[in-house]
């Protein structure tokens, strides 16, 4: 007797599933609801570090202990001990002591060097934070910190203490999320100072940093919109455009369109414009914004493929420079662009040998389905350049295995068309202490890249340098006039072990480089 209503039952659903898969892109279930635990907040006081139920870090230029760092009581003690370890201050070193007062951890970290001193005292502060994580106890840091100073240490604190963390379900420890508080003489001005630029600053990398770690099935071209508008909602002067697939069509975006064909999650293309300088001209900062490469129909081996979740951290990276220089109210105009794609192998996906034509009318042979990021770049370009048009413009990609080959994760490759923005970005990565290395742009590039039958082709198999011919494909697209150059940062948007300001994982990099360009950057 129930056979026959449960086999209607059944067959119903049957019916029905084809429909319901149609308007489903995944598995329509969210690996977690959960957000990322709390990190400590910052905050700046007057006097020595006396309240002794705090772990309290000290920073140090020298052997010698800095006045009022704490209760003069605990002095002898902290002296002994740095005299017994032969601690000398200097960047990079540590020194743990427990059980001195009611302490239950002091922590002296070192900040003497050659370095530039802001990126010494972020240093310190970055690793401070990393190395009292667990301790589950409001924080204190103390030395001999004026305004800038204070605020460079909460600078470094801000972005060492950086979690990702909202996916761990079982055997999780939850993560201690009492203040911190810096002693600084300067106090007010070292408020001032962080909540003027540095929060913002760090907000920048945090955004950056999550949405290159995010996995690929929650950050798709989509998603990474309604995450930045979400982190742009109220900002003012800030200007968001959004072009979808029908506005691209419209418009003969062909490349972007093109990397995005295979996959279900369809491209965007996204410009955040910020004005904080009237009406002049703004920077452009267009970034290459894969969601995930599994390289199209020239696909990539299996190990190290889930790394390709990161393979937009150009666009993440111009957008949390945006960010920043938007809710610090930077006196500059700049122009974000993340052009966002996911390169999948599906049935639509484009063929090597295609042609596809851009924005402006001219046409690329597509060697390499793997090669997708450079040809996102090229309509986001002439896009930015047509509608915009900037003083200058600074494309920023995880683009080429080779530029790891030169350069390992020590340096971004730089290259540039116009002297005068390289040398400004080259000064902007040692003041943010996110270095760049130069690179050549030879003229026989253009005939290396010289295809048969289109304009250009986006590869040329088995030539090399890899990373200066994909190079000369991006700056293919930008007029001559304009000044450019593009920064290739796959060696360094991924840490695999922690350093002071970055802990393992997506380092953010490019948000406080592109901040300090555009801070600097005069036509």
């Amino acid at each position: 007797m129930l056979r026959f209503p449960l086999l209607l039952a059944a067959t119903a659903l049957a019916a029905a599933t084809p429909a319901f898969a149609q308007t489903i892109t995944g598995s329509g279930v969210a690996p977690s609801q959960a957000q990322n635990s709390q990190a400590r907040p910052i905050q700046f006081a007057a006097g020595a570090a006396t309240k002794q139920d705090s772990a309290l870090a000290i920073i140090m230029s020298s052997a010698k202990l800095p006045a009022d760092a704490l209760d003069p009581t605990l002095r002898p003690a902290v002296e002994a001990a740095i005299a017994a370890a032969k601690f000398e201050g200097k960047a990079g070193s540590t020194l743990s002591l427990r059980g001195i007062g009611g302490h239950p951890r002091i922590l002296l970290v070192g900040s003497a060097g050659s370095e530039r001193a802001a990126l010494r005292h972020r240093n310190a502060g970055g690793q401070a934070a990393q190395e009292l994580k667990d301790e589950a106890a409001t924080l204190a840091i103390a030395g001999d910190l004026a305004a800038d100073t204070a605020a460079e240490v909460a600078l470094g604190f801000a972005l060492g203490q950086y979690r990702f963390d909202r996916y761990q379900t079982t055997g999780k420890t939850p993560r201690p999320a009492q203040a911190v508080t810096i002693h600084s003489r300067e106090s007010a001005s070292a408020t001032s100072a962080f909540d003027g630029r540095y929060r913002a600053l760090a907000e920048g990398v945090t955004l950056s940093r999550d949405l290159a770690t995010e996995p690929a099935n929650v950050i798709y071209p989509e998603s990474f919109v309604e995450r930045v508008q979400a982190a742009f909602a109220g900002a003012a002067n800030v200007r968001v455009e959004v072009l979808d697939e029908a506005a691209m069509r419209r418009l003969n975006m062909g490349t972007l369109l093109g990397v995005g064909q295979g996959s279900r999650r369809p491209p965007r293309l996204l410009l955040v414009e910020y004005r904080g300088a009237g009406a002049g001209a703004p920077l452009a900062l267009v970034g290459k914004g894969i969601t995930f490469d599994s390289g199209g129909i020239s696909i990539k081996p299996a190990l190290g493929m889930w790394e390709m979740k990161s393979d937009m951290s150009g666009a993440a990276s111009v957008i949390g420079a945006a960010l920043s220089l938007a809710k610090s109210r930077a006196p500059v105009n700049v122009v974000a662009v993340a052009a966002l794609a996911e390169n999948m192998p599906g049935g639509n996906a484009q063929r090597p040998g295609d042609v596809v034509r851009t924005y402006s009318g001219k046409t690329i042979e597509m060697i390499n389905a793997d090669a997708e990021g450079r040809l996102v770049l090229a309509d986001a370009n002439e896009y930015t350049i047509a509608t915009r048009k900037p003083a200058a413009l600074v494309n920023i990609a995880t683009l080429t295995g080779a530029i790891v080959n030169a350069l390992d994760d020590e340096y971004a490759g730089l290259f540039a068309r116009d002297d005068k923005l390289g040398s400004t970005l080259l000064a902007a990565g040692e003041a943010s202490g996110e270095p760049l290395w130069r690179m050549p742009l030879h003229k026989n590039y253009a005939e290396t890249m010289k295809s048969d039958i289109a304009d250009i082709k986006n590869a040329a198999e088995g030539k090399r340098p890899g990373a200066g011919l994909g190079a000369h494909f991006i700056g293919y697209f930008v007029d001559a006039a304009t000044p450019w150059a593009h920064l290739d940062i796959a060696g360094v948007n991924w840490a695999d072990s922690a350093d002071p300001l970055t802990p393992k994982g997506a380092s953010g990099f490019g948000v406080r480089l592109l901040d300090e360009l555009a801070r600097n950057w005069k036509p």
